[in-house]
């Protein structure tokens, strides 16, 4: 599918993921872009990410994850980070987390919402988590309960609509991931962990076509609001 260019045309968006570290696979190096442009960006997520470490118990594992993501989101010029206490690994789409995510759509009143991937597969033979499908399908269904939603609500993943052409971001979203220092290395022991954010900053920032080869982030768009 041909990309289109993501809207320029708003002021404030709204990141909501499931756990840390969800918003630096994908989208970082847009995030660090708007926010150089003088765009404000909030992000929220459900959970610390407490069950993400593996060696660790929850109670060291979720305050770890979340400074992690805290100097991430800094990285890239993100200093509004809101973390919900949902549980890791059990994150549902049930009406509590449906109404915390309609509270914060009222509460930051986003042009753009930007959310998980829902679909069952990054690609063939790469099963989505079941926390992260849960999470976006409630994320639709707040947006959906709105009277007046937010402009746009992209998910980022596979199979775009719209490409943000980020040249000149990609090594501070790199940087951005590689805050996830103790997640990284545990997860993969043996590659560095700033060659493991260089490959998967450079995978979700692949160049495109449509813009001449440079590097872009892709989002599908799968709501938005007329304004006319």
């Amino acid at each position: 599918m041909t990309l289109q260019p993501f809207p320029a045309d708003w002021h404030t968006a709204l990141v909501l993921v499931p756990h840390p570290d969800d918003p630096e696979y994908g989208i970082g190096a847009a995030v660090a872009k708007w926010t150089s442009e003088g765009r404000r960006v909030h992000y929220a997520l459900a959970s610390r990410g407490e069950a993400g470490i593996e060696g660790l118990a929850p109670h060291v594992a979720g305050p770890l994850r979340e400074r992690e993501q805290i100097r991430s989101a800094g990285i890239v010029g993100v200093d509004d980070v809101t973390f919900w206490d949902f549980p890791d690994s059990r994150i549902r789409d049930t009406p509590a987390l449906r109404a915390r995510i309609v509270d914060t759509l009222d509460a930051v009143a986003p042009d753009v919402v930007v959310t998980i991937f829902s679909g069952p597969e990054w690609a063939p033979g790469q099963p989505n988590q079941r926390d992260h499908i849960e999470f976006a399908t409630a994320v639709t269904a707040a947006y959906d309960s709105l009277v007046e939603p937010p402009r746009w609500l992209f998910e980022n993943g596979p199979g775009g609509t719209h490409g943000e052409v980020v040249d000149g971001f990609v090594d501070v979203a790199v940087e951005s991931l590689a805050a996830h220092e103790r997640y990284l290395s545990v997860l993969d022991p043996t590659t560095p962990v700033y060659a493991q954010a260089r490959r998967q900053v450079e995978e979700a920032t692949a160049g495109r076509p449509e813009f001449g080869g440079r590097p872009a982030v892709e989002f599908i768009l799968t709501r938005t609001r007329s304004t006319s």
